[in-house]
């Protein structure tokens, strides 16, 4: 009998994070560390939300993130655990559930930061004239 094997991803500005999910016992890993180790609390309770709307689902979660800043990677990754869980379970009212309770576990968030404008050292602010 072969386990299945659910791996996804998730993009936040410049953070890439992918999530490998199995069925288990509930481990959850994010960048070889247990989610009860990741510090500040809010980000742990950021990154367990998929994971508490979906309650009674028994599965090994192991999430790794790159680039961005830490918000970022945690961001990622629960767009990353939302998405394995739902590939998982197949279950449409899951799917409802995570879409009333924010959009962005399913739905990447496109905004990037916008670049710096030709002959300026910013990408919005520009240099005031004075013509008195």
């Amino acid at each position: 009998m072969s386990q299945k094997i659910i791996t996804t991803s998730g993009k936040r500005k410049r953070a890439i994070a992918r999530a490998t999910l199995r069925a288990g016992t509930g481990i959850v890993r994010f960048n070889n560390r247990l989610l009860s180790t990741v510090e500040p609390e809010m980000l742990r309770l950021k990154l367990a939300e998929p994971l508490i709307l979906a309650e009674g689902v028994k599965v090994d979660v192991s999430v790794k993130a790159m680039g961005g800043g830490v918000m970022s990677q945690i961001e990622a990754a629960r767009l990353a655990i939302a998405r394995a869980l739902l590939e998982f379970t197949k279950d449409e009212k899951l799917k409802n559930i995570f879409l009333n309770y924010d959009r962005h576990l399913l739905v990447a968030d496109v905004r990037r930061k916008e670049m710096c404008k030709p002959n300026d050292s910013k990408a919005r602010a520009k240099r005031q004239k004075s013509y008195r």
